[in-house]
């Protein structure tokens, strides 16, 4: 296990109750100053990809990118990180629907508002849009999928649907898909088109 993952693992057991001590410790001997607070595994991957394109080592910054498990966790992570417990600096991406958790969760660490990214829908959708569909299943096609996705959309729930809904829809059908493809789909985009949350993200990292 990496430092850096086990100072995610330790935040997460912090989270959940237990005690801070071996948060401490690895926060002060990773130099960790920054913590990204995102929904899950395929965010991490999205910002981790966007980074070694930019040849930015993140952990080596102090900079933790850490998915939470679950939006609706972030009060506890930001009270655990923020002000109000390791002193760390926050921000994050979320979806547009979580956008209510992460500012409630940053008001009550007392952490600067509004510090974090939100994506229109969520980060797939921000991703198929810019890269629009047909490069998407091009995408799909070349990871060895196009049987699956060609299954999928035959389906009678996707009838109806745009093609973006549905390539969305394909990206969260299997366990490891998401992850997989918000690492394929960052390193497909131009390096002048790469979503307004994304982009503003690393930006102030």
């Amino acid at each position: 296990m990496t430092d850096i993952g086990a100072f995610r693992d330790a935040v997460t057991g912090w989270a959940a109750g237990g005690t801070g001590d071996t948060a401490r410790e690895l926060a002060a001997r990773l130099c960790v100053r920054t913590v990204v607070l995102v929904e899950g595994a395929s965010d991490l991957a999205a910002v981790d990809a966007l980074a070694a394109g930019r040849s930015r080592d993140l952990a080596a910054e102090g900079i933790c990118v850490l998915p939470m498990g679950g939006a609706m966790s972030v009060g506890r992570f930001a009270a655990v990180l923020g002000p109000t417990g390791l002193g760390l600096r926050l921000t994050g991406l979320c979806d547009e629907a979580e956008r209510r958790y992460y500012a409630r969760g940053w008001e009550r660490a007392g952490a600067a508002p509004q510090d974090f990214f939100v994506c229109a829908a969520d980060l797939e959708d921000e991703l198929i849009r810019t890269l629009g569909t047909a490069r998407v299943a091009q995408l799909v096609r070349a990871q060895g999928e196009e049987r699956a996705l060609r299954t999928f959309l035959h389906q009678p729930a996707q009838q109806g649907r745009t093609p973006q809904q549905q390539l969305r829809r394909f990206l969260g059908t299997k366990k490891g898909r998401k992850i997989q493809y918000g690492r394929v789909l960052v390193e497909a985009l131009a390096p002048d088109r790469v979503p307004a949350p994304l982009e503003d993200l690393l930006a102030v990292l």
